[in-house]
């Protein structure tokens, strides 16, 4: 486990404690602060963001110790406060563009679109991350090691600037005075994540709130304009894999159907919401209405208890899955973050009522009591202590018992198709 999966491992006790007193805080005040579906679905999106992570940081970190290494015009000492505060400075900035042009370029909203998905605004909202932001991302922070920034400096920096974004997730915080003129804070942040058209594409700063003021996208939240929270296009999902891929396919599907190769391309490039004027003549969206109701399928007690049993015990196989990072073989860390993916996948459509994710579930839970006991292994852990594997088919052998109660207790309206295409 590097430094960033160590610290972020450490931080996340305490992201769940801060969530606990978020929701105390909203329940005192008659605040509807979370929903149950919405919080498990942006957590288990920060959980495959982490998951992907694993895969990619050797790319993206070794493009960037490459660039230090041969490319660098200085070389900056890694024990120099001035340095480090210089490097923090620098990456926000780098921090701010990468967030503004992920707001209008298509092919970068791709990406970053995940984040803005939750039409809740809470702190588990500051988990929800994008699986894909890796591709393009990486190259808003070259400036950095062009400028002679050591890799672990680079890092640390890059964690310090996302831990601060988490604490501005919250409708629970007010306005801050003066520090709502220099910092990013949560009303600041609060008017980024709105769609009402006052708010739409303001405030990307990171941790300071001034790189907004200088370039002329600050706005101010209003009293007399709540913010609005989701995204222009709803997600209408739990499915963390139709999360990620969302704008990837619509963009896609329009640029088959543009007729012009300069509009095939331009699709990608464009603001979000572009489209060439043959596509949207012939495959017409409807024009966007601000509306408060939240994508809500209902959900029985019994299954909401039992989904949120096993995304807890997912958590704790994701908590596991990063530990096993640098030890495990590729094979086996590729075959244990499919499995995690595609849990959260099943469970995504338990909470939408999806018919499929029933027959799903039940074999995804048979085999994960059964596998272990039988076979003796666990993704890489050879030979698994046989009390460990007596625990894991019990624990299992349990739940599946209980999702057949929250099937047999479930109200008839809980399971039923919804208006998602997928």
């Amino acid at each position: 486990m590097n430094t960033q999966e160590l610290i972020i491992t450490w931080a996340t006790p305490v992201f769940f404690l801060l969530i606990a007193i978020e929701l105390l805080a909203a329940k005192r005040r008659g605040h509807a602060a979370y929903g149950s579906s919405d919080a498990i679905n942006s957590i288990g999106l920060g959980v495959i963001s982490q998951i992907v992570g694993v895969f990619s940081k050797l790319l993206t970190f070794g493009i960037y110790a490459w660039c230090v290494q041969h490319l660098a015009l200085f070389a900056l000492p890694a024990n120099n406060l001035f340095a480090w505060a210089g490097a923090l400075l620098l990456y926000d900035f780098c921090y701010y563009w990468l967030h503004r042009c992920g707001h209008r370029v298509n092919i970068l909203w791709a990406a970053h679109v995940v984040h803005h998905q939750s039409e809740h605004y809470n702190l588990s909202t500051a988990l929800r991350q994008t699986g894909s932001g890796v591709l393009l991302g990486w190259l808003f922070y070259l400036p950095l090691a062009l400028l002679g920034v050591p890799l672990r400096m680079f890092v640390i920096v890059a964690l310090i600037d996302l831990l601060y974004q988490f604490w501005v997730h919250t409708e629970q915080i007010g306005r801050l005075g003066w520090f709502d003129r220099v910092f990013c804070s949560p009303s600041n942040h609060r008017a980024h994540h709105a769609v009402n058209d006052r708010y739409l594409d303001r405030n990307y700063g990171g941790i300071l709130i001034v790189w907004d003021r200088l370039f002329g996208t600050f706005i101010e939240e209003h009293d007399r304009d709540a913010p609005v929270y989701g995204t222009r296009s709803p997600l209408r999902s739990w499915n963390p894999l139709w999360a990620n891929a969302e704008v990837y396919w619509s963009t896609a599907i329009d640029a088959w159907h543009a007729r012009r190769w300069r509009d095939k391309l331009l699709l990608w490039i464009k603001p979000p919401g572009w489209r060439p004027a043959d596509v949207a003549g012939r495959f017409p969206k409807p024009a966007f209405v601000i509306s408060t109701e939240r994508f809500a399928p209902p959900m029985s007690k019994a299954m909401t208890i039992y989904v949120m049993v096993q995304f807890a015990l997912l958590l704790g196989m994701a908590t596991q899955f990063l530990g096993m990072a640098g030890k495990a073989t590729l094979v086996d860390l590729l075959a244990y973050a499919a499995y995690l993916v595609i849990s959260l996948s099943i469970l995504g459509g338990l909470m939408e009522g999806r018919r499929w994710a029933v027959w799903m579930e039940a074999l995804r839970v048979v085999m994960t009591a059964a596998v272990p006991l039988l076979t003796g292994r666990w993704f890489g852990i050879d030979p698994l202590d046989m009390r460990v594997a007596v625990t894991i088919t019990i624990v299992f052998g349990v739940t599946a018992i209980g999702f057949l109660w929250s099937i047999v207790t479930r109200r008839d309206s809980a399971i039923r198709p919804t208006e998602n295409p997928v």
